[in-house]
């Protein structure tokens, strides 16, 4: 499994969470910064179509350093950032492909 963190207390609002991904995971120039772009770039974690890429099957683990201030500053976002992760493993289920993501965080 691969960790990648992602440090919360940097995100305030929408814009600094789709910064603070695209920095981290190394999204395209093209990515469209709204949650489905982000589901389409976190759904094709083991392609190379990211700077974070994995292995077929590999898991990447999210860990979110000051998710209490994330949820604090910026509870709708931290509750789609919640549901998203979800969606993209849910997504990669139904077409047969195993999970990609594991979320880790403490709030």
């Amino acid at each position: 499994m691969r960790t990648i963190r992602i440090d919360g207390t940097k995100i305030k609002d929408p814009a600094s969470f789709f910064d603070e991904f695209a920095r981290v995971f190394g999204f395209p120039a093209f990515f469209g910064r709204n949650m489905d772009a982000w589901i389409d770039c976190m759904t094709n974690l083991d392609e190379e179509f990211n700077a974070v890429c994995v292995q077929p099957g590999e898991l990447v683990c999210v860990a979110l350093d000051g998710a209490a201030d994330f949820k604090a500053q910026c509870p709708e976002m931290f509750q789609a950032f919640v549901e998203c992760a979800s969606f993209v493993n849910w997504r990669r289920l139904e077409i047969g492909e195993p999970a990609i993501l594991v979320v880790s965080f403490n709030v």
